[in-house]
């Protein structure tokens, strides 16, 4: 299928690594132009040219942390006009409700709502103008189904799924959408890092954690980086133009619901 964006350029937060890369590998497969950032200057040099060697577009790299302003200035510096929004960065620590004080809350609110919602603030009205623009945030299964030792991500990602609730409807008749992408358990290194919690929680090895973890899921597997990217690349296509405000859960069927 074509996706109908090829020649257009997406700004791909968090994008040298994990569930963000997977993002910018299918969208540069459909010819789309990148503008990717990564806090280790080597892994995002890397990915930039393997992308570009891979697909043949153009990937520009910006070595900065999303989550701070100075980062965010730093990307639509090189990027004011995208066409194409992917939102990602990195999740706050899991622990239990005990363990978090202010400035926790603080720190995991700024990272996965304020910093989103600051990116769409900013392309918004470019894309309102030209009358197109797509908008993915990747949030997670938790805001469907509460991970109590993930309790920072949970209220964190939850605020800005109303945020965008709420928005979506208002720019749709521009030709914008804004929707949300819901992983479960991807094969990256935060299922890595979550697996290693789980062993020592348990005492087993972390090969004996994943194969728990991967027993819990429906499909007896974690998920792909690329199996996602494909699901983001459609969000951002022609095609889903009257997909809006939605929350799309790609978690291997362990949200146990009829609808």
């Amino acid at each position: 299928m074509d996706l109908g964006i090829k020649g257009k350029t997406a700004i791909i937060c968090a994008g040298s690594r994990g569930l963000g890369r997977g993002c910018a590998e299918a969208l540069a497969a459909e010819g789309v132009n990148l503008v990717i950032n990564g806090r280790n200057v080597e892994t995002l040099e890397l990915t930039a040219a393997a992308l570009r060697d891979a697909h043949g577009v153009d990937v520009t790299a910006i070595a900065a942390d999303i989550g701070t302003e100075k980062g965010r200035s730093a990307v639509l510096s090189a990027c004011s006009a995208p066409d194409i929004l992917v939102n990602n960065n990195g999740g706050p620590p899991p622990g239990l409700w005990s363990d978090w004080g202010r400035e926790d809350w603080l720190s995991a609110v700024e990272q996965n709502m304020i910093t989103p919602i600051m990116m769409i603030n900013a392309v918004l009205p470019g894309m309102m103008e030209r009358k197109w623009g797509r908008i993915v945030n990747i949030t997670s299964q938790s805001v469907k189904s509460p991970i109590p030792v993930l309790g920072l991500s949970n209220g964190a990602r939850a605020g800005l799924t109303g945020f965008v609730g709420g928005t979506a409807r208002q720019v749709a008749s521009s030709g914008v959408t804004i929707n949300n992408l819901l992983p479960g358990i991807h094969d990256t290194d935060r299922a890595t890092a979550l697996d290693a919690g789980v062993a020592k929680a348990q005492s087993v090895s972390p090969e004996d954690a994943r194969r728990q973890r991967e027993a819990t899921i429906p499909t007896k597997r974690y998920g792909t980086a690329s199996e996602f990217g494909s699901t983001c690349a459609f969000m951002c296509s022609e095609h889903a133009g009257y997909m809006v405000g939605q929350n799309v859960l790609l978690d291997g069927g362990s949200y146990n619901a009829t609808m």
